[in-house]
């Protein structure tokens, strides 16, 4: 049986999926989005999802994700997809996952106009 991180406060997933926008901004990664979808997704709280300009930048941004969770009280990745092309990067931490996309990969899965009912969280905020 897989054992998974659960945060269990849904303010906690919030915080630290603010944490991992805010890390993916730091490092250049391209318009930042938090989605609550947990209302209509059983199998998590919050996606985060962003993008870099060419695989170096994906990875990088993943790199600083991780960094600033873990530095932020939160756990390690249960998971990492994507890693060896960064053309779509999945770091699932449970009750939140990132997505780091090449930009033309974001802009043909376009998850943003999928999960669109779901609302916004404001991450920019300390």
């Amino acid at each position: 049986m897989m054992t998974t991180h659960r945060i269990h406060d849904l303010q906690d997933v919030r915080d630290l999926a603010a944490v991992a926008a805010r890390a993916a901004d730091a490092k250049q990664g391209h318009d930042p989005v938090v989605l609550e979808v947990g209302p209509v997704l059983a199998i998590t709280d919050v996606f985060v999802i962003t993008s870099g300009a060419n695989p170096r930048q994906v990875r990088t941004i993943c790199d600083e994700v991780e960094l600033h969770v873990k530095a932020a009280g939160g756990p390690g990745p249960i998971r990492t997809e994507g890693l060896d092309d960064a053309r779509w990067v999945l770091l699932d931490y449970g009750d939140f996952v990132v997505h780091v996309f090449l930009d033309e990969a974001r802009a043909y899965y376009d998850l943003e106009r999928l999960w669109a009912d779901a609302p916004r969280l404001d991450w920019a905020a300390a």
